[in-house]
């Protein structure tokens, strides 16, 4: 099996990741069976997927927990990635949201990201974390200016608390300025086959100062496993409320585009999601793709597409079918 770089750590997996916010349930995705959640996990393991991310805002503590118990006898099979920088301990002039009646702020102080670690080494029920993320940057670096963030990550690196420094949610000059004071390995970003901003304003910048990027939300939410259809109803909390792309009129333009694929469904014998998840690391060399899961038959899907191997004519007919982007 390909194994791909992390940036220019000494970290290799294989192009697919597991992600796992959906693990921590709560309002947004749910109550899950922990049980099941640690199955899953396990079965990631067993089907090359190894890196396993997760973050201390899911679920409030529970995903890291969850992940903490999976890997509890296995933890030297994983590349294990959380992050930093959302917490509920204290106020910051940085409010983020209310997550599971939590007032959660941004703070990627030096006290507030050595605090943060400890607490995620904690749950995790290990003594390093493999890769560590900011998970959402400060609007204003005079709060949190970002020299000390990447002094203290470098520093925490240092002390082999954590083997690799990633970024997530950044801008080109946050991207810029990360690069500057240290060396970052891997950003974590939105991109999916209907949102390809990246392409434009942050992959440049990384392929100057070899930065890995790893994609989220590639099947933007499920929308684009093909069991979604117009009539497919959300709940009022439920967290795809926010997605524009589960809109009406975006919502159409992704079924059409979907069904204008069937005939490679069969000639690939694969499904919607492991299609989609080959296609999209297609559109940027050495791209890294994080795939949600919290039941093993969803997980095995997405595993399938570490064996699926794409024409290059398909690829371009494929492509071409995608929505303008917008």
């Amino acid at each position: 099996m390909k194994l791909l770089s992390i940036g220019k750590s000494d970290l290799k997996t294989p192009y697919i990741g597991m992600g796992t916010w959906a693990i921590g349930g709560g309002v947004w995705w749910g109550e899950n069976d922990d049980v099941l959640s640690i199955h899953t996990v396990h079965e990631a393991l067993d089907h090359g997927i190894t890196w396993i991310d997760t973050a201390p805002v899911y679920g409030v503590g529970h995903s890291e927990e969850v992940v903490g118990k999976a890997l509890k006898d296995r933890r030297h099979s994983a590349i294990l990635s959380t992050k930093c920088g959302l917490e509920w301990r204290h106020e910051t002039p940085c409010f983020h949201k209310i997550i599971e009646g939590k007032h959660i702020y941004r703070d990627l102080s030096a006290k507030s990201i050595r605090q943060d670690v400890e607490e995620s080494l904690r749950r995790l029920q290990t003594d390093y974390i493999d890769l560590l993320y900011t998970h959402w940057q400060t609007p204003d670096l005079s709060l949190f200016p970002l020299e000390e963030t990447m002094d203290t990550l470098m520093t925490l690196k240092k002390e082999g608390k954590i083997r690799a420094i990633g970024a997530s949610n950044v801008t080109p000059e946050q991207l810029e300025l990360y690069c500057q004071y240290g060396q970052l390995d891997v950003i974590q970003e939105k991109y999916s086959l209907l949102d390809q901003r990246i392409r434009t304003d942050l992959l440049p910048t990384c392929q100057k100062h070899q930065v890995s990027i790893q994609a989220y939300s590639p099947l933007e939410q499920g929308l684009l496993t093909g069991k979604v259809t117009m009539d497919t109803v959300l709940s009022d909390t439920d967290v795809r409320n926010n997605n524009r792309f589960w809109k009406s009129d975006r919502r159409k333009e992704a079924l059409a585009m979907l069904d204008s694929w069937k005939p490679m469904l069969e000639k690939y014998n694969c499904s919607y999601s492991s299609l989609v998840i080959a296609l999209t690391a297609a559109t940027i060399p050495d791209l890294h793709i994080l795939c949600g899961a919290r039941k093993p038959e969803q997980l095995i899907d997405n595993a399938s597409a570490l064996s699926l191997k794409l024409d290059t004519e398909d690829i371009r007919q494929m492509l071409a079918a995608v929505p303008a982007q917008i």
